[in-house]
């Protein structure tokens, strides 16, 4: 199973074709009833983009939000992958859909928190090897997985651009408040299922983030950039009307945004990654040897390693990459 789910990390191009090949290959060695396969704002490690068979689904904000608020297991933490033990409200609340046992994983590097997994069981708890099972395809499948974000920046700037919606959400997740225009527009942006309510999964995530960092148990902040498609990304950000209410802005990520998510998505340094933060704001060659303490020397060998791994040659190229202008 591992040599076939390195494959396909080699093959991969695309995320949710990754992650989707490599469910089935676990499928045959590990069983599971259901699953949600999230991908993170590397940074923030909020769920963004989500992949998910779940037997919820007219309650899926109420997991949403039990999934963040609990603490077992919480991928933001979450070491090797582990599994279910002892009572928790977040155990309790799967009991009633029938779950007996999750299978928990986070694909983390050094460069951010790229996804989580839960594997979903019912009748039944998962065994050691089936934890080693998915604990030995964490390392490729994390590389597979950040190196499809890289290849969301395409080399042009993005042909379309978003305006920004703001849905209102009471503390259950619930939607309170949102003009026609912003459903019309929503589906258009994110189309739904057939029949389903055009909310981003992201929406939830953000606003259970924002709960979490209330209730004290998660710090990182409520916010998570996601690619839409053809380079277009987008940043969606919770934050608190009143205590009853939650506002929820999804809107285009300003090329600053785009940067932190592109140094960490091409394996930058701390030392590229400030370098191309100041190329952003205009700084030229002397500039950054200056502002950085080093020699020219040093910042072209930078540069170098930099259009090394982005597969530019020039500046301006990388810039129109990075910040999608």
């Amino acid at each position: 199973m591992r040599d076939r789910v390195e494959r396909l990390c080699a093959a991969a191009t695309e995320a949710t074709a990754l992650r989707r090949d490599v469910l089935d290959a676990l499928r045959r060695v590990v069983g599971f009833d259901a699953y949600a396969f999230v991908l993170t704002d590397p940074e923030t490690e909020v769920g963004v983009q989500p992949l998910a068979e779940l037997p919820v689904p007219s309650d899926i904000p109420k997991v949403i939000r039990a999934k963040y608020q609990s603490t077992v297991n919480r991928w933001t933490g979450l070491g090797p992958p582990a599994t279910l033990t002892g009572p928790s409200p977040w155990r309790d609340l799967l009991s009633r859909y029938g779950v007996s046992d999750v299978l928990s994983a986070c694909f983390r590097d050094q460069f951010g928190c790229w996804a989580f997994l839960d594997l979903w069981r019912r009748g039944g708890t998962f065994a050691a090897a089936d934890v080693e099972s998915v604990a030995s395809i964490s390392a490729p499948v994390t590389r597979a997985l950040r190196r499809c974000q890289a290849a969301t920046f395409g080399s042009a700037a993005p042909a379309r651009r978003v305006d920004p919606v703001v849905l209102l959400l009471n503390a259950e997740l619930h939607v309170v408040g949102q003009t026609a225009a912003t459903a019309a527009y929503l589906r258009t942006l994110v189309p739904p299922p057939e029949g389903a309510a055009p909310i981003p999964a992201s929406a939830y995530n953000v606003a259970a983030q924002l709960l979490a960092n209330e209730a004290g148990v998660d710090r990182h902040p409520p916010m998570g950039r996601v690619h839409l498609a053809d380079g277009v990304w987008l940043a969606v950000r919770a934050g608190r009307i009143d205590q009853d209410t939650i506002a929820v802005s999804i809107e285009q990520a300003s090329p600053g945004e785009r940067v932190g998510i592109f140094a960490r998505a091409f394996g930058f340094t701390a030392r590229e990654t400030d370098l191309l933060e100041r190329l952003a704001v205009g700084a030229d060659t002397r500039e950054l040897a200056r502002t950085m303490h080093l020699s020219e020397h040093t910042v072209q060998d930078h540069l170098k390693s930099v259009f090394a791994k982005t597969s530019v040659r020039t500046r301006r190229a990388l810039l129109a990459r990075a910040l999608g202008t």
